[in-house]
């Protein structure tokens, strides 16, 4: 093990003790303190394109960096590959879409969600440790789809870090309970916490062989002190339960079977949208394109576009979670929601004079909320038309 790193935060200290690896901890992480009456820190990926703004081309590095590394080992028949939502949605896809071109067939990608589906059925379990702890992995909807989900051999399990495994622990039970065929269990992640202890209840408990894949590991020990100032904070994070499906452009919470494909024509589209540039500030100042919540994906695509034609890109994303402004947390933007839940979501570390254009990716209607923030940074609205059952999609541009 590694001498043990202390990170004073807002809420106590987190020391971390790491286990040789060949990527340096501190360009895949800092710290923060979180708002929540449950976990009081937060490991804040720097490569992740969630919480810190990064080129997609890193985002990318890092989905073939876990799809190669999960790929060492054998995949047994057809497999069901799980991205947590909302912090892991986007990484979930990109390891699958990264593990198809690898040559991985006989899948299916879902991301998990908050959001209700009227009539659709799902798996329920907790996260207990989350500032929102209800999630719900629903059924595909496709007979086809639906067949993998039951019969899948391999389960892939995607999340940006790992403390416990008890969330993934609850998700294999309720999983097992639909599908007594499974006999494998990939458990993925940016960096994994979880101690050996943890680790091997989890293996025992699961009754089937569990292989481990991350960028890094170790463990950690939180110490908390009291702070009455963040304690007496409460934010909203649960919504009014209404059916979202009306809402929804993005594909991932039924199921895809390959990756998605924007149009040949999208770059040009989109730069008829764009303001004129100086010299300085095409070489300079990137792009900055953001996705929404758990649909992230979309922005993703499009910032590896731009990167193609020559452009400098960051991509992040829209999040509800609760974070105090500190440590790796230098600011936050706060507005309301565009899923109709009427509760607080957050944009951190966002300069908006940063950027030479701001480009927001979503799948919802042009709400009062995003229209605000387009207004405010006079940026470009790019919602995702995605065909059912297709897995090829447009981006409709618009700047107010």
């Amino acid at each position: 093990m590694s001498p043990t790193l202390t990170i004073n935060l807002d809420t106590g200290f987190l020391h971390i003790t790491t286990e040789p690896g060949r990527i340096p901890l501190s360009r895949l992480l800092g710290f923060a303190a979180r708002i929540s009456s449950k976990r009081k820190f937060l490991l804040v990926s720097k490569i992740l394109g969630k919480h810190h703004p990064v080129a997609p081309r890193m985002m990318s590095w890092s989905y073939r960096a876990l799809a190669r590394a999960l790929l060492k080992h054998s995949l047994i028949g057809e497999s069901l590959w799980l991205g947590m939502a909302e912090t892991a949605t986007g990484l979930g896809y990109g390891v699958f879409a990264a593990a198809y071109r690898e040559g991985v067939r006989n899948s299916l990608f879902i991301q998990t969600t908050r959001y209700h589906i009227d009539g659709v059925k799902r798996l329920e379990f907790t996260e207990a440790h989350s500032h929102a702890t209800d999630f719900f992995l629903y059924y595909p909807d496709t007979e086809e789809r639906q067949q993998q989900f039951y019969h899948a051999q391999t389960l892939v399990l995607i999340d940006d870090e790992i403390s416990t495994g008890k969330t993934f622990l609850r998700l294999i039970q309720a999983y097992q309970a639909i599908n007594p065929n499974l006999c494998k269990v990939f458990i993925v992640s940016l960096v994994n916490f979880a101690n050996p202890i943890d680790r091997k209840a989890l293996e025992t408990e699961a009754g089937v062989l569990v292989q481990w894949v991350s960028l890094r590991q170790g463990c950690f020990h939180f110490e908390e002190h009291d702070n009455p100032a963040l304690a007496a904070i409460t934010v909203n994070v649960l919504g009014n339960g209404r059916c979202k499906k009306q809402l929804f452009g993005w594909p991932g919470r039924q199921g895809l079977n390959a990756p998605i494909t924007l149009d040949s024509d999208i770059v040009n589209a989109l730069l008829n949208f764009f303001k004129p540039a100086t010299t300085s500030d095409t070489l300079i100042r990137p792009v900055l394109i953001l996705g929404s919540g758990e649909c992230n994906v979309p922005a993703y695509l499009l910032g590896r576009e731009l990167e193609r034609h020559g452009y400098k890109v960051k991509v992040q994303s829209t999040t509800r979670s609760p974070i105090h402004v500190s440590n790796a947390i230098t600011s936050v933007i706060q507005f309301e929601d565009n899923y109709d839940d009427q509760i607080p979501n957050f944009i951190y570390n966002l300069d908006p004079s940063a950027y030479q254009e701001i480009i927001l990716c979503h799948e919802t209607p042009l709400c009062h909320a995003l229209r605000t923030l387009l207004d405010q940074w006079h940026a470009i609205s790019a919602r995702i038309d995605l065909p059912a059952h297709s897995t090829h999609a447009s981006l409709h541009f618009f700047r107010p």
